[in-house]
């Protein structure tokens, strides 16, 4: 459930950024910004209640944010979008990944194994 959560989180974060560029054009979208926003925060606040560690939760969610916003944008509203910013998502995508193996604890050595 914290996983499905999360991506709620991320879908609704992403909503609201794209509504904040919509928003410079048509301001009633600042209704959504701040829909999008509250829904998010309180959405990553269920994730963080149900055990997720805050570096992985945050992490992933803000990593998701900036990429599908990126692209959205470039969809939407011509953004950019180019190579260099592709190997920022990849670099993004890695830390995240290291990010959530080191939340996990080293397994503890056994007793029979020599350490």
């Amino acid at each position: 459930m914290s996983w499905l959560f999360l991506a709620a989180a991320i879908v609704s974060e992403v909503s609201g950024s794209l509504a904040l560029r919509a928003a410079l054009d048509h301001p009633a979208w600042y209704a959504w910004v701040a829909v999008g926003y509250s829904a998010s925060f309180v959405l990553l606040a269920l994730v963080l209640r149900r055990g997720l560690p805050v570096g992985v939760a945050y992490g992933i969610w803000a990593a998701c944010g900036v990429a599908i916003t990126a692209v959205a944008g470039a969809f939407l509203f011509d953004d950019p979008l180019n190579w260099t910013m592709g190997a920022g998502f990849a670099a993004i995508i890695g830390g995240v990944l290291l990010i959530e193996i080191g939340s996990h604890p080293a397994p503890a050595d056994s007793p029979g194994d020599g350490a």
